[in-house]
């Protein structure tokens, strides 16, 4: 619909990101050619979370979740069939297990990986009232994770779990003063590791709804970057996302 211009001049999903089970291996394939097929040229690549802790307050990513799938044989052999037909891999798990994202990326070295969410930081249940703690680990860990080149990094999606800050619960949503503010340590660090060629700035809508609405959101983003050159913007704006996940902008 958007493609074909009735709709005004936006085009939206010009690259899409779909689902498919990378714990089928080699069997995947067939899933991945039928999103090929259905995407029309958009199908960039795949998102399997492995969100899990120990916990019963965190929540895992789905019911069936097991510690360290990024290592299961199974599944790796799936992102290799990803990467064989040129796409690429979005991860999602929590902060305490970003070793299991570094091990993957060194063991698919060309395979592009997409971290979510800036590497999924917890702040709530039994990460509550530990941020000093908890940044110095998950920096750590986000350290080790910039060695590896073939992973780039989203910046956002802090609202809820992130570093513990509730802002669905406060009477009146945050500005976007309020949210660069506590999202700052986070966002630099991770421009500063990885650089502005591989970070980009990412919505979480709808879940970033809870707390913030859209243009907020940018305008945080905006000030986040202010201090940065015309082509370190580029980047965080829309060269990076660009270039990952292969969409022409021209």
């Amino acid at each position: 619909m958007s493609a074909s211009g009735n709709y005004g001049p936006t085009r939206v999903a010009a690259g899409i990101v779909g689902y498919a089970d990378l714990t089928l291996g080699d069997a995947v394939e067939p899933i991945l050619l039928a999103h090929l097929r259905a995407g029309c040229g958009r199908f960039r690549g795949v998102r399997h979370s492995a969100g899990w802790d120990e916990s019963p307050i965190i929540g895992n990513s789905r019911s069936d979740t097991r510690p360290h799938l990024y290592q299961r044989p199974d599944f790796r052999a799936g992102v290799k069939r990803l990467s064989a037909l040129g796409l690429s891999f979005d991860a999602w798990l929590y902060h305490p297990q970003l070793a299991d994202v570094v091990d993957l990326a060194r063991a698919v070295p060309a395979t592009p990986i997409i971290m979510g969410h800036v590497g999924g930081t917890l702040g709530y249940g039994p990460y509550a009232g530990r941020r000093d703690e908890i940044f110095a680990d998950w920096k750590r860990s986000m350290s080790e994770l910039a060695t590896c080149p073939n992973v780039v990094v989203k910046l956002g999606g802090m609202v809820n779990r992130g570093a513990g800050y509730d802002f669905h619960r406060a009477p009146v949503p945050p500005s976007s003063e309020t949210i660069a503010e506590v999202w700052r340590p986070y966002i630099e660090t991770c421009i500063e590791l990885f650089g502005p060629t591989r970070c980009m700035f990412e919505s979480n809508f709808p879940v970033d709804k809870m707390a913030i609405g859209y243009k907020a959101l940018w305008n945080a983003f905006k000030r986040l970057a202010s201090g940065a050159s015309r082509d370190e913007k580029l980047a965080l704006f829309c060269g990076t996302a660009a270039r990952t996940y292969r969409v022409d902008i021209t």
